[in-house]
This record gives structure tokens, C-alpha cells and sequence, in this order.
């Protein structure tokens, strides 16, 4: 048998030469089976991947047939950028006939591995995540591949592991942002992102970084800092815009960072762009709510999601070879508003 396929109850049966109501009471605990046998049965299920399915067995005594169920997991659902892919993921999902199954990691390891596990409880034919911040060991992922459960990455990818994967183009949007603020006369640029662990973090910085060298500007690594949300930017930057050598722009990793800066550095009395430059990344709702409306880098949050969903379906249905690894690029695109300089 191929331990890599989806085993079933059956397969248990005839491998360990008993019925299926003889496994499925054992994998209930029923007392009706010797604890030998229950345990016997439960290791062999165990090593085998085997997990009973919580979504089958609910639907057991419907008149409802099973669908295929993708399951989703999002970092945070509040999150604009992360709530339009999950729209595209929806929506795409519907057209090529599946449904979703979302949870939320919370940007927590520990709760993205037991999504992981839940989803292989109730056999979802395959998973779309982006990974959560503190994420460090990718077993739950491998776990899922190893069990024959296609895995697409998004946004995050998990650089341990050579799977699908759909991202947007981090490096390009932000060496175009930066040299726009170098284009407009900006010549002290502060990096505000995301602990460097994360893919996007390094690709954004560099994108940073090589726009700044291109341009013949001389690259200060102290104007890099590890800020990526409004509260902490909020305390970070009076300290930054206090220093002698201060910058006279801020390119942030996202909207709600730059949104951060944008209003500490008003308070402080600075006049926006005409002081100082702002660039986000991201291109949410937010961006034209504040006063000026933030230019920044748009994600095509939409359009990641819906090529997720057919990177997957693809392996799900055979269109595409299990081994063979589908990498996309969605391309991104400035939109220069009031808190740059024209």
C-alpha cells in the first residue's frame, strides 16, 4: 500500500485481518473491543496517517452528499490584504465546484500546526496558507504532503519546503516604491518591515536596499527597523524623526504601518509629503481614509487567491502532477497618492 495515499477503515480491516465495525469501534474506544486490540488498532491507524473522517461521519445519515472541501488558513481574517484573498479563494473555489474550510492561525505556531491536524481529521482534499510569524519547524506541513494532501502556499511561504506556492512580486513593488521616493527628491529613506524570517520581509527589503544602491544614495543600516503594525509604529517613530540625522521618508512593509507613521509624524508638526514621505504596501480600504490618502504598493490580494485555488484544484483533480511544483508570481502596481511628493 502506498502510505502516502488516504487510507480508509477498510484498509485497516484487511491489513490487521478484522471486520470494519471491529475497527471503528476500536477508534471510538469501545469497550466491546480488548484494550490490546484497541491500542493495536490505533497504532497501526496512527502510522499510517489514518485519521477518521469527522466531515463523513456528520454527513453520514444526511441526504446531503460530501463536497470537496479546501481547507484555508489565514493569519488574521481582520486583516484587509488577507480577507481579499480569502475572497478570490471563495469565489474561484465555487467556480471549479468546491467549497472552503477557513481557520485562523492567529500568527500562532502552535494553533496552525492543530488546524493542520484538524484538517487531516476531516479529509479536506487540500490546503491553502500562509504561514504565521512565529513559524519555525514545518513538520505539520510535511505531515499534510506526506499524506497525500496537495499544499499551496500564499503571501508566506514556507521556505523549508519545495511546494506550490503564489506570491507577489515583494522585490519588484518595493524597489519601485523606493525609487519613486528617491525620484521625487527623498534622500534618507527609514525601512520599517517584518522580522526577516519571513520571505516577503527579506524580498521587500531587498527591493529596498537595491533601489537605494542603484540610485547612487549610500544605504544606512541603521534606518532599518522591525515595525510592522500601527501601535508599534506609532512608538517607534517619534524616536526616529528626533534623530539628528533623521529620515526624511518611510518605506513600510504594509498600510497600517505606514499609517502608523503618518500620523505620529503630523502630530509632531511635520508637514506630509512636503517634510516627510510615506509609502505603504498593501492598498486597502485605509489608505483613502487618512488625511493625505497613502501612496503604496498594490497587492492584487484577489487575484492571489484565485490562482491558489486553481494551483490546487489542478493537483486535486490530476491536471497537474502531485511532484510537480507550481510556482506563480501576481505582479504588483504603485499608486502614488498625497503623502509623496509628485
Amino acid at each position: 500500500m502506498n502510505e502516502k495515499q488516504n487510507i480508509t477503515m477498510k484498509d485497516i480491516a484487511r491489513e490487521l485481518g478484522v471486520s470494519v465495525a471491529t475497527v471503528s469501534r476500536a477508534l471510538k474506544d469501545s469497550p466491546r473491543i480488548s484494550e490490546e486490540q484497541r491500542e493495536r488498532i490505533k497504532q497501526y491507524a496512527r502510522e499510517h496517517n489514518f485519521y477518521p473522517n469527522v466531515l463523513a461521519e456528520s454527513l453520514r445519515h444526511s441526504r446531503v452528499a460530501p463536497q470537496k472541501v479546501i481547507g484555508v488558513i489565514i493569519p488574521q481574517i481582520a486583516h484587509y490584504y488577507f480577507s481579499t484573498i480569502l475572497s478570490g479563494i471563495e469565489e474561484q473555489a465555487v467556480v471549479r465546484g468546491y467549497r472552503i474550510m477557513v481557520a485562523q492561525s492567529e500568527e500562532r505556531y502552535e494553533r496552525e500546526r492543530r488546524i493542520c491536524e484538524s484538517f487531516l481529521q476531516n479529509r479536506v482534499c487540500g490546503v491553502i496558507v500562509s504561514q504565521a510569524k512565529d513559524t519555525r519547524e514545518y513538520g505539520h506541513f510535511q505531515k499534510l504532503l506526506d499524506s497525500g494532501v496537495p499544499l499551496v502556499f500564499y503571501d508566506r511561504i514556507c521556505t523549508g519546503i519545495n511546494t506550490n506556492r503564489v506570491v507577489v512580486d515583494d522585490y519588484m513593488g518595493a524597489f519601485t516604491a523606493v525609487s519613486h521616493l528617491i525620484e521625487t527628491g527623498c534622500r534618507r529613506i527609514a525601512f520599517y518591515g517584518s522580522p526577516m524570517q519571513l520571505e516577503i520581509s527579506k524580498n521587500r527589503f531587498n527591493g529596498y536596499h537595491d533601489a537605494i544602491v542603484k540610485h547612487g544614495l549610500e544605504y544606512d543600516s541603521t534606518l532599518q527597523y522591525t515595525c510592522d503594525n500601527r501601535a508599534d509604529a506609532e512608538e517607534l517613530t517619534p524616536h526616529v524623526l528626533r534623530r539628528d540625522d533623521r529620515p526624511d521618508a518611510f518605506f513600510a512593509v504594509n498600510d497600517d504601518t505606514a499609517i502608523g507613521i503618518l500620523y505620529t509624524a503630523k502630530r509632531m508638526g511635520f508637514n506630509v509629503p512636503n517634510d516627510i514621505s510615506v509609502c505603504g504596501f498593501t492598498n486597502g480600504e485605509r489608505a483613502i481614509a487618512c488625511e493625505p490618502m497613502l501612496t503604496t504598493v498594490e497587492q492584487r490580494g484577489h487575484m492571489v487567491g484565485e490562482e491558489a485555488v486553481d494551483i490546487l484544484v489542478n493537483h486535486v483533480e490530476g491536471i497537474t502532477p502531485m511532484d510537480k511544483v507550481d510556482k506563480r508570481v501576481v505582479r504588483t502596481r504603485l499608486v502614488v497618492r498625497g503623502t509623496t511628493r509628485h
